[in-house]
């Protein structure tokens, strides 16, 4: 297994699970929960650490070279309450662990009638047994399955109005990234997890691989003028390219219900034909807003919208049969 940050880490990760968390569980009755509470805890503290890092390095750029200046950044504080929710909570690790033991015991029952599991470590002895070559494996076959999901966020009425939330900020910073509404991450969540549960991922590279990939999408999502070149561009997702894919008027039209849906790799645009290359850093948003609908400024108006958006696009769906 791949290792996260050194023995300060692990000394601060035992200190605080230590003298909090477990006599909590113990208190509450949860002793049962401790490997997943301890596993909780790594990943809070890396939310911790991700967040430091990511401001210090993202929000001097930002203030160097951005989009996009504004007088007001009311609209932006709202970003800030969803980062503190999502890289600080368990929602992912908390996710994987209610469906690992479901998972078992398919897996046991698939046994039992002769069936066999796929292990993406198995696939090839020697070599994609190497941790390092399994987590690029594991990240790639996340990536593709991310670039899926995204178009399918975007694909289906009731999906669309929970993600919605997420394309509705005008004002787009490096917070901006887990501004989305909690059940469209719980959807989300549900179905990487239950992937990484077949393809045999372990929890600490699960871990490791949501942390690299929020923080690059904290990039993605940054108020940066800032693309990676001709070539860097096809490799691998930059704010450039990311901020076509909130464009009013096209991230979520067009041919593909919109477009640049890759996640950390633009090959799977290209490869399906959803890669807009154009130039330019054109303003974000939903079309909709310019005709006056309402997304919500504060965190539970946007979520009490977003059930009602959903309710909206099966009703619709209903309607078309």
């Amino acid at each position: 297994m791949m290792s996260l940050p050194g023995a300060w880490f692990d000394a601060a990760q035992a200190s605080l699970f230590e003298s909090l968390v477990e006599p909590l569980l113990f208190a509450l009755g949860g002793s049962g929960y401790l490997e997943q509470a301890y596993s909780g805890t790594e990943l809070f503290l890396l939310g911790v650490l991700q967040i430091v890092l990511l401001y210090a390095m993202l929000r001097p750029l930002e203030a160097l070279a951005p989009v996009e200046r504004w007088a007001d950044r009311r609209a932006v504080r709202v970003d800030v309450i969803y980062t503190l929710i999502h890289r600080l909570g368990l929602f992912s690790l908390a996710v994987f662990f209610a469906l690992d033991p479901l998972i078992d015991e398919l897996a046991g029952v698939l046994r039992l009638e002769g069936f066999r599991t796929f292990n993406l470590d198995d696939l090839w002895p020697g070599v994609t047994s190497i941790p390092a070559v399994a987590f690029v494996l594991y990240l790639i076959v996340l990536d593709f399955a991310g670039y899926w999901v995204h178009r399918w966020q975007h694909r289906f009425d009731w999906w669309w109005g929970l993600h919605s939330l997420h394309h509705s900020q005008r004002q787009m910073t490096l917070w901006s990234d887990n501004r989305n509404h909690l059940l469209d991450d719980v959807l989300r969540d549900v179905l990487f997890a239950l992937l990484a549960l077949c393809i045999g991922m372990q929890p600490g590279q699960f871990v490791l691989l949501i942390v690299m990939t929020r923080s690059i999408e904290s990039l993605h999502h940054a108020n940066l003028r800032l693309g990676f070149g001709r070539v860097g561009e096809l490799l691998l997702v930059s704010p450039h390219f990311h901020r076509r894919h909130h464009a009013i008027g096209e991230g979520h039209e067009g041919a593909h219900q919109g477009c640049n849906f890759a996640v950390l790799f633009p090959i799977w645009d290209l490869m399906f034909g959803t890669a807009s290359l154009k130039a330019g850093y054109p303003a974000t948003g939903i079309r909709d807003q310019l005709s006056g609908r309402d997304y919500g400024d504060g965190f539970w108006r946007q979520q009490g919208l977003g059930l009602v958006r959903l309710v909206q696009g099966f009703s619709m769906v209903r309607r078309m049969r």
